[in-house]
């Protein structure tokens, strides 16, 4: 028993209490957008990151940025993104809207290198002097009476501060600090919403007959042809339900439209793949079986009698990114792997990574499978040959992001929930921290059987009734007081599910974090809880700071 107590003393021993005013967890694009302002007003901060990378989804493959209405975006944001195009010699027009090419309001002029996003967060902290800790893991969450005191992290590490701010895109430190959250869609009937719950929206209906695409891979209308839903047999034997179902198909029951429902939208990695003459092979799993892909031959099979001339972008989205890059989306069958997400948001650091490895495992097995299997069109196995993992991104873990795509988790649920009436402009969320001006996406949930065929069920994609950016209320980023009194969070904030598919995005993740790190401060200087922070003080310092409040077109 010496040798082991020896070391747990050792271990015990090289554990430090950091101290500060505010602790930022998550060092995602929002955690330092959030840690920034808080150095920049004077006060101390730590920025605890699980783990070694800042940014986020932002350096961490969603290059092609969503920006929504460019005029809706300031603060930080704004800045960050000017000063990362600079590296370009581009210059971003903030007073102008998203000049589209058929498509959502992504892309374009903010399409950047992951490596490039990177270093302009690694830069953007080191000037403002923030404390970042890397590979803190979260283990337990210490309160008194309404307030958390201290964090301690898996390395046995402490964190007090005054205020703390959860930038997770999971919602780990609002869960561990007893905040209500939820992982329901709710469902139409409990805030009066029409997509919320189980959806099955008629624009990914299974059909035949598909328009052929333009030149921008669209059809009239604006759909891509990396989302298509033909009527595909899901069962191993064709015709015979006894067989069981393929591979990446869920049996499942099927539930009514506007039920609530678990599940949260489908994950993927975001590829940053180039043809430079350097490019890195992407190599399969070592458990490589065609045999997995089967409901994609059946897909290509029905592409074919379509009329289809198939390329890569039927089963991948990309935009161009600089030097030879491109920026790989999902697809009807891309990099999204429905259901396996569902367990995400409550699993330990240890299941994720395995849930991680998963997504990983399928995407790569896909991709070799697009690029060598004779079933594959010959268009589509020699577009996709053309690519490979670029040697200067992602270089710890050779090519392959590191980041996850968590488009949803956890959500908070308190005093100001955000639902349909607010993005689609029914009604206008008092206290106003910024704007939100994307449309609703909503990946999809699962992958399964409804009347004989494969249904991505839970999918959506469209706009929200045509109404402008929307305000994001201050009481939907903080929890209820009598829950926490010095808590702020920033990206599982309080939404319905279907709200949430248009608050999601980056730029707005940045804006609400800057905004809650400034109420942060103001509640330290002013010895309040979050709750209390005065909302004339709060937006005089938004705006100060270039923050944009109100719609203004």
């Amino acid at each position: 028993m010496k040798p082991l107590l020896l070391v747990l003393f050792a271990t015990s021993s090289l554990a430090s209490v950091h101290k500060a005013d505010v602790c930022v967890f998550g060092g995602t694009s929002g955690g330092v957008s959030a840690a920034v302002q808080v150095a920049r007003m004077g006060k101390t901060v730590v920025l605890a990151e699980p783990g070694r990378h800042l940014g986020g989804m932002t350096s961490g493959g969603l290059s092609a940025v969503d920006i929504g209405d460019p005029r809706s975006v300031g603060g930080i944001a704004r800045e960050y993104f000017t000063r990362l195009v600079g590296k370009y010699g581009k210059k971003l027009e903030w007073d102008q809207p998203f000049q589209s090419a058929g498509g959502p309001a992504t892309g374009g002029a903010y399409a950047i290198e992951p490596h490039q996003a990177e270093r302009v967060f690694e830069e953007m902290v080191k000037e403002a002097g923030v404390r970042v800790l890397r590979d803190a893991r979260l283990a337990s969450v210490t309160h008194h009476e309404s307030r958390i005191t201290e964090i301690t992290l898996e390395n046995g590490d402490v964190i007090r501060a005054k205020m703390f701010i959860d930038t997770t895109y999971e919602g780990d430190l609002m869960a561990k600090a007893g905040v209500s959250f939820t992982l329901m869609r709710e469902g139409n009937a409990k805030y009066g919403e029409m997509l919320n719950g189980i959806q099955y929206d008629a624009k990914f209906k299974p059909r035949s007959g598909h328009l052929q695409p333009g030149a921008n891979g669209r059809v009239k209308g604006g759909q891509g042809v990396w989302d298509r839903d033909f009527p595909l047999d899901p069962y191993v034997v064709l015709g015979c339900p006894d067989s069981g179902v393929l591979p990446l198909i869920e049996l499942d029951d099927v539930g009514e439209p506007g039920d609530p429902a678990p599940g949260v939208q489908a994950y993927c990695y975001r590829l940053c793949l180039t043809t430079a003459a350097d490019r890195l092979p992407i190599t399969p799993p070592a458990d490589y079986d065609a045999k997995t892909y089967e409901i994609v031959v059946r897909f290509i099979e029905a592409c074919l009698q379509n009329g289809d001339d198939m390329d890569l972008r039927w089963f991948s989205k990309h935009d161009p990114l600089p030097n030879d890059k491109w920026d790989f989306n999902t697809a009807t069958f891309g990099g999204n792997l429905p259901g396996a997400s569902h367990a995400w948001p409550t699993a330990s650091y240890t299941e994720r990574e395995k849930i991680a490895k998963k997504h990983e495992n399928y995407h790569r097995g896909l991709l070799h499978f697009l690029a060598t299997d004779p079933r594959v069109p010959k268009k589509v196995r020699e577009d996709m040959g053309r690519f490979g993992l670029p040697k200067d991104e992602f270089q710890d873990t050779g090519g392959w992001p590191h980041q996850l795509y968590i488009r949803e988790a956890r959500r908070m649920v308190s005093d100001l929930v955000l639902t349909e009436h607010h993005t689609f402009g029914k009604t206008i969320a008092p206290k106003s921290i910024g704007l939100g001006s994307y449309g609703t996406d909503v990946h999809e949930i699962r992958r399964i059987v409804k009347d004989g065929v494969v249904i991505r069920e839970g999918k959506l994609a469209g706009g929200r009734g045509g109404f402008g950016p929307y305000q994001i209320g201050y009481n939907a980023i903080v929890p209820k007081k009598s829950e926490c009194s010095n808590l702020l969070v920033t990206f599982a904030l309080s939404a319905s599910h279907t709200a949430f598919a248009s608050v999601r995005m980056e730029p707005v993740f940045m804006i609400t974090s800057q905004s809650a790190a400034t109420a942060a401060c103001q509640a330290i200087d002013d010895g309040k809880a979050v709750q209390e922070v005065d909302d004339a003080k709060l937006q005089t310092r938004l705006q100060q700071d270039g923050q944009v409040l109100k719609w203004q077109p």
